[in-house]
Parts: C-alpha cells; structure tokens; sequence
C-alpha cells in the first residue's frame, strides 16, 4: 500500500492513531531525506498538539533506533552486562562521570552516549572537551574496544546512531516541539537502545533549574520513558531528583571535570552530588543483577569509590580516547584555567533561602561557557565553582561562589546577575531530599 507523508500528517493532526508501517514511513523520510523540512515540522507538530498512544511511541522509538546501526555485542568479550544511565540535564551535573567509571569498576559495561549543552543545562561531552586530546567522537570499533576494554565509555552521538533522530531532534529545536514527551522519550530511547543495553537508569531532574520544571511533568516523563523503554525490551527504572539548586559546588566544563576528579578521588565530595549519584549506582547494579538489592548496590558503590578503583576507571577511559595519561594525579597541567577570578558576595548577608538555578546556568552561559546556537564555540575555563548550597550563611566574607571568567568586565557583569539569582534570609524551612521519587513500570 502507498503512504504519503501528508496523509500521514492529517490523520495525526486529527488526533488519529498512526499504524507501524505509517511510522515506519515518516522514519524513513527523515532517513534518507525524502520527508521535506516543512513535512517533518507538520509531523512533530501534530504529535506536540495530539500526542501518541503507548504502541506508537514504541513504533516510532524502534524505527528510529533502527535507522541506522544497532551496537551487537555478540562476540566481544564484555566482563558484565551492558548498562547507561541517561539525564535530562541541569546545572552542574556531572554525575555521568563519576557515575560510569563506579558502576564500571562494580563489574558493568557502561557505553554512554552523551550530548552537548545547550540553553542553561551544560553537556557532558563540553566537560570532556575540556580535556586536551580526548576524543567525543570516535569510531564506532574505537567505542567497543573502550568501552569492553576499560569498562566504560563516554561519547557522543555518531552520524551512524539512531541518524532519524538527529534530523528530527534538530527540526523539534527550531520548530519549538521540543517539550513534547512522546518525542522526548523516543529521542532519548532510540540512541540508548541504538548502543545495545541491557539496562538503562534514567535520571529525570526537576524544579527551577531542570528541563521538566514542575513535578508532574517530571513524573509525566517518567512513566513514558519507563514504560517505552519496556515495551521494547530494555529494562529500564527512572528516579525523580531535585534540581532547585546547582548540583555540586561548580557549573562550568573544566571545573566541573576537576570537581569530577576531587571526587573520584576523594579529595572534597559534595554530600548532594555523591547522595544522588550513589543513589543512581545502587539502582543501575540492581537493574544489571550486579547486585542482590539496593543496599548491597550503594556498599559495592560507596567501595568502588573509596578504593579508588573508580579513579582509575576513569583515568584509563581518558587515555584509552586520547587524553592525557595523568589527569587523576595532575588536574591542573591539562585543564584550562580563567585569566579573571572574582568572588561574589549576596546582595544581603544571611543564610541562603533558594537560588534561581535556572538563572545561575545563564550565567555560565553569559560568561562563555555555553551555547545560545548549536553552533557556537565555547570557552572550556569559565563557571562559577566552590558554590553554596541552600542553607549555607552567606556574606562580604563568605561568598556565593567564585566566578572564573575571560576578562574583568564579564566577571562583574555576572556576578551582578549571580547575586541577584541567589535569595537569603534568617533561616531556611530545610534542603528538601535530593531524590524525590522513583518510577518503575
């Protein structure tokens, strides 16, 4: 039977249910360039306005993953199952990077395909651009022998994964179909089911500074992605955890990989950073039957941390993808530095009430540190580190947090925009439980 594109756009314009094949066409099109710009924007648009039922976003997730290659895994020798763990961004989040070197060392396989930042969230493959010499976009041979080799793996999307995706994500981006969750969930499936897992743990972040700001689209989301991840065979859980405040104390690439490594090595960790990315741990060695339960998840965790054989993990991925041999043991030699560093001060002293996250990822935004196109360079040095967390009293002597920019004009531009994101008071009601929920199908 014949399909065209457009018939396909009325019928889920009109809020009827599209059949597999239909899909399967409008996949194609994105595929192989067939579908026009206008046609793929009238698609994404009907789906924002009229949604899809359980069985189509599962359709749609696997012609897209099935655009292009599909990682086999058969045939190499992997030491564990094969797990990821994926986010839907915030400030500050650099779990991804202690996270796959820990459930590495656990005895996992973690192949983690990464994005670039974009808007006020950062990316996790701008912080590893920040290392001289790694590589975020290998080959797909490179890709498996790191990730078997080393235990972990952490790139970004290639031209030969889930390639539908990338065409219609880019199109969603200009078209303003971004926020629609059928769409969300399989952009974000059809990568992870594209590198061949046998577990997935998704991290849905919520509150001022995350991409699903409000609660109940948060759990929205949840039970999609669970759900979907389900229906096509990929065993898959999502916890709900709190981005009302910067993740950790730094926001900004390079520091947030120095951060990444004071933590791997035990040098400072930040009791919220390491709560939620143990948390994640626990749940993904479960998922992998690494572990018997959760608690015996976070003690092999909470070990691998402390041994130091995370570190190393994460030293030998670096290596194995190009960085420097000696970024565990000297940081500060390869990772790029700001000319300026400026202390900010609050507008009034007291104890920190709440903080527009949101705003303080402007910020680093502002100062170089992130996109406002896709296209845009940006400057690996700049962010703000050593920041407060709520609750912590602040004054002309004990600063927000420390902005590390280009110049001197850019650093007091931003911190007039710093201090006036971050409210003080007499007290605080109390820092709310970094992982709020969690969602299982």
């Amino acid at each position: 039977m014949q399909f065209f594109p457009q018939e396909i756009i009325r019928r889920k314009r009109d809020g009827e249910t599209l059949t597999v094949d239909e899909i399967q066409v409008m996949v194609d099109g994105l595929t192989d360039n067939t579908l026009s710009e206008g046609q793929a924007a009238a698609f994404a648009m009907a789906v924002f306005f009229q949604g899809m039922s359980m069985d189509e976003c599962v359709a749609l997730t696997l012609a897209m993953r099935d655009s292009g290659e599909v990682v086999n895994w058969s045939g190499v020798d992997l030491p564990g199952p094969v797990l990821d763990k994926h986010s839907t961004g915030g400030v500050g989040d650099k779990v991804s990077l202690i996270l796959g070197p820990v459930v590495a060392a656990c005895g996992g396989v973690v192949p983690m395909i990464s994005g670039r930042g974009l808007g006020h969230t950062g990316g996790t493959l701008d912080k590893l651009d920040s290392i001289p010499g790694y590589n975020t976009q290998p080959d797909l041979q490179l890709f498996k022998n790191i990730a078997s080799k080393e235990g972990c793996a952490i790139i970004g999307q290639t031209a030969d994964l889930a390639p539908a995706d990338g065409r219609l994500y880019a199109i969603r981006d200009v078209t303003a179909t971004v926020e629609s969750i059928p769409l969300i969930t399989a952009s974000i499936l059809s990568k992870k089911l594209a590198a061949g897992l046998d577990g997935l743990v998704m991290d849905i972040k919520t509150g001022n500074g995350a991409f699903a700001a409000a609660p109940e689209m948060a759990r929205e989301l949840a039970e999609s992605i669970t759900s979907v991840a389900n229906g096509a065979g990929l065993h898959c859980t999502a916890l709900i955890t709190d981005m009302d405040q910067v993740l950790g104390t730094s926001a900004g690439n390079a520091l947030e990989i120095r951060e990444t490594i004071d933590h791997l090595t035990g040098c400072t960790q930040d009791p919220r950073l390491h709560d939620v990315t143990m948390t994640l741990c626990a749940e993904l060695l479960v998922t992998g039957k690494l572990a018997a339960d959760f608690d015996v998840g976070r003690t092999m965790a909470e070990e691998a941390l402390t041994s130091g054989r995370a570190a190393e993990r994460f030293a030998r991925m670096c290596a194995g993808l190009g960085g420097p041999t000696d970024i565990i043991e000297a940081p500060e030699k390869h990772l790029p530095a700001a000319a300026v560093q400026k202390p900010v001060a609050p507008t009034q002293p007291g104890v920190v009430t709440s903080m527009d996250t949101r705003r303080l990822g402007l910020a680093v935004m502002e100062l170089g540190g992130g996109r406002r196109r896709a296209d845009d360079a940006i400057d690996h040095a700049v962010g703000l580190s050593d920041m407060v967390g709520i609750g912590t009293s602040v004054d002309a002597h004990n600063p927000i947090c420390r902005i590390h920019a280009a110049n001197q004009d850019v650093a007091a531009r931003v911190a007039a925009l710093v201090s006036d994101s971050v409210t003080t008071g007499d007290a605080t009601d109390g820092v709310r439980p970094i992982v709020r929920d969690r969602v299982s199908p």
